[in-house]
Formats: structure tokens, C-alpha cells, sequence
């Protein structure tokens, strides 16, 4: 086989950073934004939090491919079933769909996913559907390569009744963190907020994040770092 095709043939490792959190009155989904392929960076501005319906929210991780296409037939499904019952589905009812679709196809999957939403009968709920296709309630719940840098920050930092805003803010800070210590997570981090009011995205640029440990100012090119630094004069 010719060696230059042989990095073409090998499996790719692929990261992400996903959180779910609940808080007093709903849920705050949050997502880095950077999709790899190996080494490659193939998006730097992809949407990792899908809505399943109104009230559901999905966040992905692992193979892109395999997360769309089981969001995709957890939508329809879902579609199916609000039109027969005449009202919106349960978000237990949709992390089980997923549940479903993982764990009958585990041997064929690479992905890891959380589910988050509101209903009027629990209320904020999160759900996490890792590889395989366990579905584990939570209070928060944390996925893709980036989760190995969170859970000690997340047994610190996480408390039961927050409000939306420190939840919020404890996502936001969280995949920061991830962005700075996992070369798979990046971009810009994007959040879902889903309560009994609606559902309100935000969006956060990468140069609006807090910089962690050894982290570098944002530069608009190579040319403004060298030109910061002044060296110093040579002496004969």
C-alpha cells in the first residue's frame, strides 16, 4: 500500500467539549464549537447543540456523522409522536428515543450525547446517553474530550439551586477551561438555555473568554506577536 495513504486509512481521533447543567427553573446546554479530524481542524464554527423539539435540546460529541444522523431520526420520531399524543413530548421521552437508537446500534455508533430540556411535568431535566447507549439522569453532565479537564472544576463548582445566570456562567467557564487544555475543543462557545419561558441561544467569541494558565492574548496575526516582543540589542 502506498504510505502516503496510509494516514488516510487510520482512524481519526475526534473532540468536543459538551455540558448540560440544571439549575433552578430549567437547563443550560453549552458546546465548544471546533470539529476534528485528527489533526485537522475541519470546522471551526460548527453548531454542536441540535434541537430535537421545542422543549429538547441535543449535544454532540464524538463522530459528527453518527450524532446528526441518530438527531435526525430521534426529531422525526418525536414529530410523530407529539402529532398522536397532541401535545409536546417529555424530555425523558426523548433521551430514551435516543437511548433506543444507541444502544441497538452501539456496534456501529461513535458517539456520546447529552440530552437537556423542559417539561411541565419535571421540569428542567438532563440526561446523558454515553457510548453504548446507557441513559443516565443527572444534574449535570459532561462528554468529549474535553470532560477529562471538568470533572474535579465541576465537583468544585457545581451546587444545586442555581440561577440561570451562575449556570450559565459556570458553562461558559467551563468550556473555556476545556478550550484552553484540549487541543480537540476550540472556536467560539455557543449556549442553550431552556426554561418555561422558551428556549434563548447565546453565542460567546473565542476572543470574549476568559484566559486560562499560560494562554496568549488574542493577536490578529504572527506579525503583532513579534513586534510586541522587543528584542534586546546585540553588544559586541
Amino acid at each position: 500500500m502506498d504510505p502516503s495513504m496510509a494516514d488516510l486509512n487510520s482512524p481519526h481521533s475526534m473532540g468536543t467539549t459538551i455540558i448540560g447543567v440544571t439549575y433552578n427553573g430549567g437547563v443550560v446546554l453549552g458546546a465548544d464549537s471546533r470539529t476534528s479530524t485528527g489533526m485537522y481542524v475541519a470546522n471551526r464554527a460548527s453548531d454542536k447543540i441540535t434541537q430535537l423539539t421545542d422543549n429538547v435540546y441535543l449535544c454532540r460529541s464524538g463522530s459528527a456523522a453518527d450524532s446528526q444522523i441518530v438527531s435526525d431520526y430521534v426529531r422525526y420520531y418525536l414529530h410523530q409522536h407529539t402529532i398522536q399524543l397532541g401535545q409536546p413530548a417529555t424530555v425523558k421521552v426523548a433521551a430514551n428515543l435516543v437511548r433506543l437508537i444507541s444502544y441497538n446500534n452501539k456496534n456501529r455508533l461513535q458517539t456520546g450525547m447529552i440530552v437537556g430540556g423542559w417539561d411541565k411535568y419535571e421540569g428542567g431535566k438532563i440526561y446523558g446517553v454515553p457510548l453504548g447507549g446507557t441513559v443516565i439522569e443527572q444534574p449535570f453532565a459532561i462528554g468529549g474530550s474535553g470532560s477529562s479537564y471538568l470533572y474535579g472544576f465541576f465537583d468544585q463548582e457545581w451546587k444545586d439551586g442555581m440561577t440561570k445566570d451562575e449556570a450559565e456562567k459556570l458553562v461558559v467557564k467551563a468550556v473555556s477551561l476545556a478550550i484552553a487544555r484540549d487541543g480537540a475543543s476550540g472556536g467560539v462557545v455557543r449556549t442553550v438555555i431552556i426554561n418555561s419561558e422558551g428556549v434563548t441561544r447565546n453565542f460567546y467569541p473565542g476572543d470574549t473568554l476568559p484566559l486560562w494558565h499560560e494562554e496568549l492574548e488574542p493577536q490578529n496575526s504572527l506579525l503583532d506577536i513579534l513586534s510586541s516582543s522587543s528584542p534586546e540589542p546585540m553588544v559586541s
